[in-house]
């Protein structure tokens, strides 16, 4: 048994965080109906980067074990049709902004007539309340908002953006949290239904302990530099002699001596063997390790860490990884053949669960794939039904 099964998901969200949400619930277990708009579907479905005819390539990720259902709840008969699926959900998961449902006649109140346990999960910009709750949010800016964008990149550059949509996964991470929470407190603890409230900047605002302490107690405000700030002594990006990049973490006083063990130079950590004293002559130890890194090829330095437990990685692109081994190992990316795109290689489950492992049983389907199913098979409604809806573009 799957450690969701039985628990049945909305899915009204578009683009990136409610649908990532929605995903990792149908990887344990849940089924998930994702409801789209006839005729266009989720925006993300036209999102790039794009193939050669035109199509999202990220699809096929995004929508994985969604039952795709077309409905337009703007009319009066879609609104119901909605509310008989809530009879029958346990969570709904949304990310318009905050008011759209009340606006549509589909606030708390009228949700709860139609299923006084349902919990909805909010995914909107900055949250449910306070006074920036009804302006429009995305990842981007909103990644700016959280304090994270200000505090990346080099001193005498502007200022730099992670290169995917960071705040939106990790606002979807939280969404699967909060709706987990909301489950076990309903179905375990015999509570009730609740609304689950996350916003795309509080996530990573939530990450930033270190950001948020230094200036409350020291009055420092971070700004840009080359590397992360305040964390260990040696650490951050190494060119080797063959020119690999590689990130380097010292964040231990253990994990220094293992790395002079590799360098070959036992007389730093006798001279530096605390992180004060590392910090106290910082220029100094970063530029022998500069110089230790960048006379040695990839391969060399590689090695003399793994031996003596340094913690070295390599800065991989996205090609490494196709071809490592570990990646390999552990599954990371598995294949399935696309009507698009003919095979097609998306990032597998995680967490790893050994009683409960999560499972892709489909890549994203086309738009209203699953309306039969849905419709005639959990709502009981006949054919004829369904063609009228369809006239009226309501399905």
């Amino acid at each position: 048994m799957a450690a969701l099964e039985g628990v049945r998901v909305l899915d009204c969200a578009n683009v990136i965080a409610g649908p990532y949400c929605a995903s990792i619930l149908s990887e344990f277990g849940a089924e998930v109906i994702k409801i789209e708009m006839p005729g266009r579907g989720d925006n993300f479905r036209a999102m790039g980067p794009r193939s050669k005819d035109g199509k999202s390539v990220r699809w096929p990720s995004m929508g994985r074990n969604k039952k795709c259902i077309t409905l337009d709840f703007h009319y009066e008969e879609g609104k119901e049709l909605f509310l008989k699926l809530v009879e029958k959900a346990d969570v709904i998961v949304e990310n318009f902004r905050t008011g759209t449902f009340e606006k549509w006649g589909l606030g708390m109140e009228t949700l709860r007539k139609a299923n006084p346990d349902i919990i909805v999960t909010h995914v909107t910009g900055y949250g449910q309340t306070g006074p920036n709750r009804y302006l429009s949010g995305f990842g981007g800016p909103l990644t700016g908002f959280a304090g994270v964008i200000y505090t990346t990149g080099y001193p005498d550059r502007p200022p730099v953006s992670p290169s995917f949509s960071l705040a939106d996964y990790v606002a979807g991470l939280n969404a699967v949290i909060g709706t987990l929470l909301a489950l076990y407190y309903r179905d375990v603890r015999h509570g009730k239904g609740q609304e689950v409230d996350v916003s795309l900047y509080e996530g990573l605002f939530r990450m930033q302990d270190s950001l948020i302490a230094d200036y409350d107690i020291n009055g420092k405000v971070r700004e840009r530099k080359a590397r992360m700030d305040g964390a260990s002594v040696p650490g951050g990006k190494f060119l080797t002699k063959d020119q690999k990049w590689v990130m380097l973490a010292c964040s231990t006083n253990n994990a220094f001596k293992y790395l002079t063990e590799a360098m070959e130079r036992p007389d730093l950590y006798e001279k530096y063997p605390d992180m004060s004293d590392r910090f106290a002559n910082e220029a100094y130890i970063m530029k022998e390790t500069e110089e230790w890194f960048a006379s040695h090829d990839y391969a060399y330095v590689q090695e003399a860490c793994n031996r003596t437990k340094a913690v070295v990685s390599p800065i991989y692109s996205i090609k490494d990884i196709f071809e490592d081994p570990h990646y390999k190992a552990r599954h990371n990316l598995v294949e399935f053949d696309s009507p698009d795109f003919g095979k097609v290689h998306i990032p597998s489950v995680c967490p790893v669960l050994s009683e409960t492992p999560g499972e892709i049983k489909w890549i994203g389907p086309e738009i209203g794939a699953f309306n039969d199913e849905i419709y005639k098979g959990l709502l009981g409604m006949e054919d004829s039904e369904l063609e009228a809806l369809k006239e009226k573009n309501i399905i």
